[in-house]
């Protein structure tokens, strides 16, 4: 049952109380002990609470190798005739934690670090030593550590780099840095923080309480200095006097900013220039210094001022950041040997708060050096012309050049051979007039681009080029003709003055004012009563193929050149028969075409049966060759293992007609000829009767065959090709032949055959198989 309030607040009083040890060394710890005294409120025969404790102690955090004293417990019960034992439980008990199992003393064992771990909850209990019973239920109490200042302040994020531009504002923010302290912020000043400079005054200040760094000094100027080292320290306990520190270095670098111009190395700069340098080749190079970086070093040049400024030009070298002086026309020494310019270094970016002129000038003077130059021609290009046909030497044109320089060399004239592989031109080496070297057609080359070259006799090496360009005039050459073969069709029954043929003629010429063709028959046709010329067209009068088939009208073409010139070209006339219509049907020599009158749909038709009869044709001849096919011995491992197909199928052991069976034994046999019976012959053949003594040779057998075959008009059109297994009466063998064989139940072995090698090694495996079905 719960007991009412009044009892056990007598219990807790009636309990031993705990005094615990705080926050002193442990060398001036003594235990302090106070004994519990007795209220009696009621019966003291009751059963009551025996003890109990407070249930916090606070232990300052020790790093000492001896243990400490953390307090005393004590109970009522403990009068000496109970053997009590003190038990203590939870965490770090036994191990960090020990107690007296007789007096109840607690002792720290390790070392207490708060950062590790700030508190430990712990239970304790009253048991029999004899028995392990508990005398009193357990009960739960904390031991906090107490901070103590053992933790320096940290800069975890250092060192640090920080930049601030150069001539900045004093109290210019630069950066900031953070400590960290591990101590407990909330007890005392352990963890108060206070930052300070070590090192780097003058320059920069910083915040003690914000930690931000500032600039303390003005004008400071990255061309004099540009890094600085600076030592930040951090000290706790608010910065007093035993308080614990920690250092971190900031390296400060000052950014460029456009704060200084460009400026030249030298005021005058002075260059020799030969007069035959290359256009956009450089002459020379200047150069302006910038004690900046980066794009505020960066500068451009530009030509202000001086005499014939477009003669030069200035350009910026971006790798080096040099003005590079080019040539933008041709030097001449003869007519100007020095120039004077002003050339201006000006930065690419520009600060306007500065307030500083951001540019440089200097003068650059340029002597124009004397060069052995080549001649130079009148002009780069010549244009001539000259008539076609014109005979050889005739003078074309002159080409001119002279030398440019002062001493006025004399100059020579030669022909560029690669340009004139077929030596048309000629040029006079002295005086550069070319001439003709060979007659010239403008119907094959209109135009003739030749080179010339110039050079100077003290001085081989200086040459120059020009081109020629000569245009070959046309003359009247080449007399007309016409454009083609023409081959004209008239209807016999055609009527009188109807043009039969339009005729048109063709002209090489080239003449100014166009062509113009005059056509008229040859004087001796001039009264010619079936044909006449004009206007381009043939006319003809009434025909008759039975009085002649085909005409030859000679025709003269005359053009209107100067001269004139004239050809007889002649148009063949075919005398044809025509329908009503005047469509030409055919002529006598040949169809002009196919008569009219049939549908397309009867072409269609007919040409259709022609390729079903085409396909018909085919098919027979196929088959045909197909039934004709010749006895094919397939060679495999030995020709006498062949096996001969035939088309046909035979008759059995009683067919004795479709071969003849001796001719595979012994040619002695033979009598005369037998007839092929693979094909049935068309024509009836009498061979020649073979005769001969008896016992005639295998060689003589097969030429008289061979005769007979090559004779044979029934014979196939292909190679026969018959193997016969008698090997002669040479042989020691005779004949490999079993049909001659007078008993078949021969005792014979034939394991032998297998010896002999793989070509024999199938005939033994045939012939031992039939010694064991015969033996089965």
């Amino acid at each position: 049952m719960p007991k009412r309030s009044e009892e056990m607040l007598t219990d807790v009083w009636t309990s031993l109380m705990l005094v615990w040890i705080t926050c002193v060394p442990y060398t001036s710890m003594t235990p302090i002990i106070s004994q519990s005294k007795s209220l009696q409120t009621g019966s003291t025969a009751r059963a009551k609470r025996g003890w109990v404790w407070n249930q916090m102690f606070v232990l300052e955090e020790f790093s000492g190798p001896d243990p400490i004293l953390v307090g005393r417990l004590h109970t009522d019960l403990d009068v000496g005739s109970t053997p009590i034992k003190y038990v203590l439980a939870g965490e770090g008990a036994g191990t960090i934690f020990a107690i007296n199992e007789i007096t109840g003393d607690i002792h720290a064992m390790k070392r207490l670090d708060r950062e590790e771990k700030a508190e430990y909850t712990l239970t304790a209990q009253v048991t029999n030593r004899d028995t392990d019973q508990p005398l009193e239920p357990p009960s739960e109490f904390i031991i906090k550590v107490q901070d103590i200042n053992d933790n320096p302040p940290q800069f975890v994020e250092g060192p640090y780099r920080a930049s601030v531009p150069e001539t900045s504002q004093v109290g210019t923010s630069v950066t900031r840095v953070t400590a960290t302290d591990a101590d407990d912020p909330v007890y005392g000043n352990s963890a108060k923080l206070v930052y300070s400079i070590l090192e780097g005054q003058p320059y920069f200040s910083i915040d003690p309480n914000t930690a931000i760094i500032k600039i303390a000094l003005h004008g400071m100027d990255r061309e004099m200095r540009e890094e600085y080292l600076v030592v930040i320290q951090a000290k706790d306990m608010g910065g007093h006097m035993g308080g614990l520190s920690g250092t971190t270095t900031v390296t400060v670098t000052l950014t460029d900013v456009n704060d200084n111009p460009p400026k030249f190395s030298k005021s005058l700069y002075e260059f020799v220039i030969p007069e035959d340098l290359a256009i956009g080749q450089p002459g020379g190079k200047v150069k302006a210094n910038d004690r900046d970086i980066g794009e505020n070093a960066k500068s451009t040049y530009n030509i202000i001022d001086g005499d014939e400024r477009d003669v030069f030009e200035i350009t910026t070298d971006a790798q080096t950041q040099e003005g590079i002086l080019r040539l933008k026309k041709p030097l001449n020494f003869e007519t100007k040997k020095s120039y004077t310019l002003k050339v201006e270094a000006a930065n690419i970016r520009f600060d306007p708060n500065s307030g500083a002129p951001f540019k440089d000038t200097a003068t650059v003077k340029i002597a124009v050096e004397d060069s052995d130059e080549p001649p130079v021609f009148s002009k780069p290009t010549f244009v001539l012309q000259v008539d076609e046909n014109a005979p050889i030497n005739t003078v074309v044109g002159t080409v001119t050049a002279r030398d440019p320089d002062v001493t006025g060399s004399l100059v020579r004239y030669f022909i560029d051979r690669h340009t004139d592989l077929e030596r048309q031109f000629n040029v006079n080496v002295d005086d550069g007039k070319i001439t003709l070297a060979k007659p010239l057609d403008r119907e094959t080359d209109m135009w003739h681009n030749i080179t010339v070259t110039a050079t100077e006799i003290r001085n081989h090496s200086q040459i120059s080029r020009a081109t020629v360009a000569i245009r070959v005039l046309d003359i009247n050459d080449n007399a007309p003709e016409f454009a083609t073969e023409y081959e004209a069709f008239l209807c016999e029954n055609g009527k009188p003055g109807q043009v039969i043929q339009t005729v048109s003629a063709v002209d090489k010429d080239d003449p100014i004012q166009g062509h113009y063709f005059e056509y008229r028959l040859i004087p001796e046709m001039l009264n010619n009563p079936n044909f006449t010329i004009k206007n381009n067209g043939a006319k003809h009068d009434t025909f008759r193929r039975q009085k002649q088939e085909m005409y030859f009208l000679p025709i003269i073409v005359t053009d209107n050149g100067n001269p004139p010139m004239s050809s007889t070209n002649t148009l063949t006339i075919r005398v044809c028969g025509c329908s009503r219509e005047g469509i030409v049907q055919s002529c006598n020599v040949e169809a002009y075409v196919l008569p009219i009158g049939l549908s397309m749909g009867a072409l269609i038709a007919i040409l259709a049966c022609i390729i079903l009869l085409l396909v018909i044709v085919v098919l027979f001849v196929t088959l045909r060759r197909h039934k004709n096919k010749p006895l094919i011995i397939k060679d495999d491992e030995d020709v006498r293992e062949n096996i001969i197909r035939y088309d046909d199928e035979g008759g059995g052991e009683e067919d004795t007609e479709a071969f003849d069976i001796a001719t595979l034994q012994n040619p002695d046999g033979i009598n005369g000829y037998l007839p092929r019976k693979d094909i049935k012959p068309d024509l009836q053949f009498m061979p020649r009767q073979s005769s001969g003594p008896n016992g005639v040779d295998v060689d003589e057998f097969i030429n008289v065959r061979l005769h007979e075959a090559d004779n044979d008009p029934t014979a196939p059109p292909y190679d026969s090709i018959q193997i016969y297994g008698y090997e002669g009466r040479g042989s020691i063998a005779g004949s490999l032949s079993s049909l001659e064989t007078a008993s078949s139940d021969s005792d014979q072995n034939y394991d032998y055959l297998r010896e002999w090698g793989p070509r024999f090694r199938r005939l033994g495996e045939l012939y031992s198989v039939g010694e064991s079905d015969k033996e089965t």
